[in-house]
């Protein structure tokens, strides 16, 4: 291997017959405008032809589908490493999956808690454990010295109790036996009676005389087998024990210990330690004894339990999962944030739903009534309350029911069909009520280590972890044991930390991360695999990253490089490219206009090439300008009062109302949840939105909401799950594509319609590939490869279709054109241009018309739907009036719609974020608001307004800490983003009151200073 990748002639999609080098051993980024083939060449060409060469050296299974798959169109790449790609999108959607459990440490947490854990009893809480021999000696040598002991067995062992889930086990049925006569069956219960001296037991006793055994011991008397007259007087219905020897507690007998205990365990599984006082004292008095086993009991009921391994710490394996919700930790019951919708409720206000109904109210009267007999206030809102008058008002206790056992009740009428819909008004996902929505069964649970369970554990944050872990105190034979166990996980949380995700908490569902999120999960695993000698390629890891943890991230691309590694990365972040070791600038355009070097080296090498628009912004010679007025806010408002979910700590937020208004803060601090869950969900079901249910209970108050007719959600969710969607489907510009085309005179003349061209239905499209161009191979062990259709070779539509053509193209290359080729073609209908040229205003003028929806980013997703929303936002709500002379006249109304987006500017490059808060500024010109989550600064400087969250993440957030204008927040010393914020302002840092009185200068005349 050569000591760089050599790619010679790279072809791939719109490169332009590339020659460059890639040094290994160095983090190398590539940068560009979007569009212009960064991931063309990182990910189709140098990781496809990784994987390639990998698949290559498999089976002859796989190898038979090689020469269909298509390989990268590059003349040479020489000098390629193993190559592991790491992209920007959460593809996790199994409800299982935790953070926890994709980064391995829930692997090694499991072996902790089986290896070192503490069991205790699920119905006593005692300690269950196996007594060894060496402690057994110790605990006895404790004793004082001189202490006489005996050392015995039991005769007969006695059968342990039995947990209550083996007492549910079906038995095998034994055989069918006759039944004795009467007399009979009466006689042997005599027998048993008068003898209990039985057959099994005479033999056991002389199995014990033969192998040398010669003393039972029963009530402090010692009975010979010397003297069978003496065996008579045993009580042989009571339990009998063997003597095994008499023992006087002093260093020199610890071998004669050891030696009964071992007896005792081979004989019966147990041994007994009788003391035996030296005064002559009553024979009959109950004398202290301590008792070991050899079995794995509590040593307070004697319950047995199995020893604790891996897999009952799994909640994917039945063997650990809680048998009630087989580990999702919820079922379908009855949802307590449908029975209490409305949290901020007294007892008095009605907060229990199903009794303020005429027909159940006197379970509110009785409710009433036992709250003041049992002191429980009936004017606090229900989240105030304390847990156990909560669980008490639930629970019920004597007469009172309770919620759950008034639901119990109508569950017994349900045959009736109005208490069927009363009870499915209530019914939904609820925590599972067995394990409280901790996974695991009973057994799994009670194992704890330094007090903690290991769902207790799982519930910590990154950060809480990494200190619990730190502290945990352990025995020098447990620290032996669990040494290497806790390395890995101090690794692994170290290196989840250093990407700045220290705020998630290590169950959090993996299918609820961001794609950002996700990828630096998939970054610290690969950390934590400590490979050598391999090639990461990585798709924008800044992404959802607050500028104070850029540096964190930095920090871990370099050591990953340390390791010995070659680091690719497709990075539009600033402090990501100025980290480089090298750096290739691709342009100068999008799309057609792209996929050339402009220049490659080292970043002072690639700011002084004059052909690099990377470089000329990187030197400063180009940048975003800051806007020189600012809107000011008027007197329309919105406003929500006391948010409280997840971290949100009753946050109140006032968001001026035609403006762009910023969201910020460090990864964590509740921008999501406020914005997402809270606010989102506040005002469209205020708007009359009914999906989602009533959000009521997050909030305390929604003001300003009859201020707007409509709230739109631009996130980065895909536009579409199959290859047959894409963005001219979803801006509504195909259909008046098709219609072009079937108003053509060969498609007419075959009687195509407009159906005819399009590849969702039968008619036109590809019968065997059904319009995806694709068909997938199942490869049984490995991903599923999709391979073109050899039927229509990629074009999704039969031949016949394709005859038709319009300008001398046929539908097939028509959707493979570039919005900005597109626009040029369809000069003339404007029907199809006004809606492409939104496209091209959002910066995606490179996306070609019928690329698949699959193959989009997060951040061109969100921009498709963006160029979507703005297209609709032109349009003006009309309004007709009759004046008193009988004209009518068309009014216009600008629309009043909150657009919410997150981070709008995910794989954009800096000159395409100016071309994205110009379509902000068209949206707000057409009477629009736009809320955006964002950590890019060039966006937050641009912003009019500016809510500052933090100020840490996870549960040391949740707070606001600034707002205004972007000069008040610099100035605020508490805020992250502000500090980064002044630097990107010009605003001299560290002297605040000159800071803060030109922050309130521009703040009072909106101008910026």
């Amino acid at each position: 291997m050569t000591d760089q990748i050599v790619i010679r002639g790279a072809r791939t999609h719109n490169l332009k017959n590339i020659d460059c080098d890639i040094p290994h051993g160095r983090l190398t980024v590539v940068s560009g405008v979007s569009g212009s083939g960064k991931s063309s060449l990182a990910f189709d060409t140098v990781y496809a032809e990784g994987q390639r060469r990998y698949v290559e050296s498999l089976s002859a299974y796989a190898r038979q589908f090689l020469e269909r798959i298509e390989k990268p169109d590059v003349d040479l790449i020489d000098g390629l490493a193993p190559a592991i790609a790491i992209k920007q999108k959460n593809s996790t959607r199994n409800p299982r999956s935790t953070v926890a459990t994709a980064t391995e440490i829930y692997d090694y947490m499991r072996l902790l808690y089986a290896r070192c854990g503490t069991v205790h009893c699920i119905v006593c809480d005692g300690i269950v454990k196996r007594d060894s021999v060496d402690e057994i000696a110790a605990t006895v040598l404790s004793m004082q010295e001189g202490t006489r002991l005996h050392a015995i067995f039991p005769v007969e062992k006695q059968l342990p109790p039995r947990l209550p889930e083996e007492a549910l086990q079906v038995e095998a049925a034994p055989k069918p036996v006759r039944r004795p006569a009467k007399k009979a069956a009466s006689a042997a219960k005599v027998a048993v009676k008068v003898d209990p001296l039985t057959e099994a037991l005479k033999e056991r006793l002389s199995d014990l005389r033969r192998r040398g055994f010669n003393r039972l011991y029963q009530d402090a008397k010692i009975y010979e087998f010397s003297t069978p007259e003496s065996i008579l007087e045993v009580d042989f219905s009571r339990p009998v024990y063997v003597l095994v020897d008499r023992i006087v507690v002093s260093a020199e007998n610890r071998a004669r210990i050891v030696d009964a205990a071992e007896i005792g365990y081979r004989e019966s599984g147990e041994i007994l330690y009788e003391i035996v006082p030296r005064e002559s004292g009553d024979a009959e008095a109950v004398r202290e004894r301590l008792r070991f086993s050899s079995a794995f009991e509590c040593k307070s009921c004697h319950r047995i339990y199995r020893e604790p391994e891996p897999r009952l710490f799994s909640f994917n394996n039945p063997f650990g999962a809680c048998p009630r919700c087989q580990g999702f930790g919820n079922t379908i019951d009855f949802d307590l944030d449908l029975i209490i919708p409305d949290k901020s409720k007294t007892l008095d206000e009605g907060a229990i739903d199903p009794w303020t109904r005429p027909k159940y109210r006197t379970h509110q009267t009785e409710l009433k009534k036992v709250a003041k007999q049992h002191g429980i206030p009936t004017d606090v809102p229900w989240y105030d309350l304390p847990l156990d008058q909560q669980e008490f008002i639930l629970n019920g206790s004597g007469s009172f029911a309770g919620v759950h056992g008034f639901f119990a009740l109508l569950e017994r009428k349900k045959y009736k069909l109005h208490v069927r819909v009363m009870l499915s008004k209530y019914r939904g996902y609820a925590t599972c009520p067995e394990c409280k929505g901790q996974r695991l069964r009973a057994e799994a649970r009670a194992v704890r280590l330094s007090g903690k369970n290991i769902c207790e554990t799982a519930a910590m944050t990154i950060r809480g972890a990494n200190q619990f872990f730190s502290e945990l105190k352990l025995s020098p034979a447990q620290h032996e044991i669990a040494g290497s166990i806790l390395a890995e996980v101090w690794q692994r949380l170290h290196f989840l930390d250093a990407v700045g995700l220290d705020y998630l908490t290590l169950d959090r569902l993996a299918s609820t991360l961001s794609g950002g999120e996700s990828q630096r999960i998939q970054l610290a695993t690969s950390l934590g695999s400590r490979l050598v000698g391999a090639l990461y390629v990585l798709d924008e890891p800044s992404i959802g990253l607050h500028p104070r943890d850029t540096a964190k991230l930095i920090r871990i691309l370099e050591e990953l490089r340390d390791l010995g590694n070659t680091i690719l990365v497709v990075e539009h972040d600033p402090d990501v490219i100025r980290a480089a070791d090298y750096l290739l600038d691709l342009g100068p355009g999008a799309g057609e206009f792209g996929g050339k070097l402009l220049a490659a080296g080292t970043v002072p090498e690639v700011e002084t090439n004059p052909e690099s628009i990377t470089g000329r912004y990187l030197s400063g010679q180009l940048s975003i300008p800051i806007p020189a007025r600012r809107r000011e806010p008027g007197k329309e408002w919105l406003r929500l009062k006391g948010a409280r979910i997840h971290n949100l700590k009753g946050v109140d937020c006032e968001i001026p109302l035609g403006l762009l208004v910023c969201i910020t803060g460090v990864s964590g601090s509740g921008k999501s949840t406020l914005v997402h869950d809270v606010l989102y969900r506040a005002v469209a079901h205020a708007l009359g939105e009914t999906d989602g249910g009533d959000p009521s209970n997050l909030y305390r108050e929604l003001k300003g909401a009859e201020l707007l007719n409509n709230i739109v959600l631009v996130d980065q969710a895909p536009i579409g799950r199959t290859p047959r969607s894409n963005p001219v489907t979803y801006i509504k510009a195909f259909d008046a594509i098709r219609e072009l085309f079937a108003a053509q005179p060969e498609a007419q003349r075959r009687g195509f319609a407009a159906g005819h061209f399009s590849f969702n239905v039968p008619g036109g499209r590809c019968d065997v590939c059904d319009g995806d161009g694709t068909v997938t191979v199942e490869m049984q062990f490995l991903a599923d490869v999709e391979l073109p259709c050899e039927e229509c070779n990629g074009t999704r539509y039969k031949s016949s279709t394709l005859e038709v053509k319009y300008k001398g193209k046929n539908i097939h290359e028509v959707l493979a054109m570039t919005v900005k080729e597109a626009l040029r073609f369809f000069v003339g209908n404007p029907k199809i241009l006004d809606k492409l040229a939104v496209l091209e205003e959002v910066g995606l003028g490179y996306v070609r018309l019928g690329q698949s929806a699959t193959t989009l980013s997060g951040g061109e997703a969100q921009r498709v739907k963006l160029a979507s929303h703005l297209a609709s936002g032109r349009a003006t709500v009309r309004s007709t009036s009759t004046e008193a002379n009988g004209t009518t006249t068309v009014k216009k109304a600008k629309s009043r719609v909150l657009y919410i987006l997150d981070e709008p500017t995910t794989g954009l490059h800096f000159d395409d974020v100016g071309k994205l808060l110009t379509a902000f500024r068209k949206l707000i010109d057409a009477g629009g608001s736009l809320v955006v989550i964002e950590h890019n600064l060039d966006v937050i400087k641009s912003a009019d307004w500016v809510i500052d969250l933090g100020p840490e993440g996870g549960s040391a957030g949740g707070k606001v800490v600034a707002t205004g204008t972007p000069e008040t927040v610099a100035a605020n010393r508490e805020s992250h983003t502000g500090q980064w914020l002044a630097k990107t302002l010009g605003l001299a840092t560290g002297k605040g009151e000159a800071a803060a009185t030109r922050a309130a200068a521009a703040s009072a005349t909106g101008m910026l200073v």
